[in-house]
C-alpha cells in the first residue's frame, strides 16, 4: 500500500512538473528584458525543446500510473484508442471556433482522472496535428493548453446520485472551458507582436500587470472573443447531446478494467495452517 501511494505521489509531482513547464513557457517572455517582434514565429527554436519535454513528461506519467497500478495496460489501451477518436473528431471541419477535440479529454478526464485527462489532451492535440499538418511552433503550447482542459475536468466532482444533471454540470464546464482555451492560447504569441502596443492592444517590457491586461482584454475582444464562443458553444451542445451515453460508455470500461488492490497477509509460522 504504501508502495501505490508513493507511486501516486510520483504520477502527480509528473503532472505538477510538465504544469509548471507549460506555465513558464507561456510566461517567460513577460520577464524578459526586450523581446523580438517576430509574431507567431517567436518560438520557433525554444518550441522543439519544449515539445520533446513534454512528450518525455507523458510517456513518463504513463508508466507512473502502470506501476502505481493507477492505470491497467487495458487502460492504456482505451487511452491509445480515445486519443485516436479525439483526433479525427478535431480534423472534422466546423463553424467559426468549434473544435470536438475537448469532447473526450472533458468527459474521460472527469471519469479517470486528471492524469488520464492530461494525456488525452496532450497526446490528442498531437496525433491530430500530424495528421492535419499542422505542425509548428505553436503545437507544444496547444498540448499543454487541451492537456489541461482534461487535467482541470478529473477535479470535477462526480454525481453519482443525480447522474442526470451531469451533463448539464458538463456543458456548462465545457463552455467555460472554450473561452478559457482560447484567451490561455493568444498568450503564447501575443507579446511578440509587433505594433500592437502602440495601438493599445499589444505589450511592452517594463509595462505593469494591470495596463498589460488592460490592453490583453482589448486585444482578446477584437480578434477572439467570438470565434472562442462558437468553440464554447460547441463544447456545451456536444455535451449536453453525448455527455451521458459516452460517460456509461467509458464507465463500463472503468468497472472492468480497473484494479482491486488487495492487501498482502503475511502468516507467521504460529498462524500457518497445520496438516490434519
Amino acid at each position: 500500500m504504501t508502495e501505490t501511494r508513493t507511486q501516486k505521489l510520483l504520477s502527480g509531482a509528473i503532472l505538477l512538473v510538465a504544469s509548471l513547464l507549460g506555465l513558464g513557457a507561456f510566461l517567460y517572455p513577460f520577464f524578459q528584458a526586450s523581446l523580438p517582434s517576430t509574431g507567431m514565429m517567436a518560438h520557433a527554436t525554444d518550441a522543439p525543446l519544449l515539445f520533446i519535454l513534454l512528450l518525455l513528461l507523458c510517456l513518463a506519467a504513463v508508466f507512473a500510473s502502470l506501476t502505481g497500478r493507477q492505470m491497467t495496460s487495458k487502460l492504456v489501451a482505451v487511452l491509445g484508442i480515445l486519443t485516436a477518436l479525439s483526433a479525427v473528431l478535431r480534423v472534422a471541419p466546423g463553424p467559426a471556433g468549434f473544435s470536438a477535440i475537448f469532447l473526450l479529454p472533458i468527459l474521460a478526464g472527469y471519469c479517470y482522472g486528471p492524469t488520464f485527462g492530461f494525456l488525452l489532451g496532450a497526446l490528442s492535440l498531437l496525433v491530430s496535428a500530424l495528421i492535419g499538418g499542422s505542425v509548428g511552433p505553436w503545437m507544444p503550447y496547444q498540448m499543454f493548453a487541451t492537456g489541461w482542459v482534461g487535467l482541470l475536468s478529473g477535479w470535477l466532482p462526480e454525481l453519482p446520485w443525480q447522474r442526470r444533471w451531469e451533463p448539464v454540470m458538463l456543458a456548462v464546464w465545457g463552455w467555460v472551458l472554450g473561452l478559457v482555451f482560447g484567451a490561455i492560447m493568444n498568450i503564447w504569441f501575443w507579446p511578440f507582436l509587433a505594433g500592437s502596443a502602440q495601438a493599445g492592444q499589444g505589450w511592452q517590457p517594463g509595462m505593469s500587470i494591470w495596463p498589460a491586461l488592460r490592453n490583453y482584454a482589448a486585444f482578446y475582444v477584437a480578434t477572439s472573443l467570438w470565434w472562442d464562443v462558437g468553440r464554447a458553444g460547441g463544447n456545451a451542445l456536444l455535451l449536453l447531446l453525448f455527455g451521458a451515453p459516452i460517460l456509461r460508455v467509458l464507465r463500463r470500461f472503468r468497472s472492468r478494467f480497473r484494479f482491486d488492490v488487495v492487501p498482502e497477509v503475511v502468516l507467521t509460522r504460529s498462524q500457518s495452517p497445520r496438516p490434519q
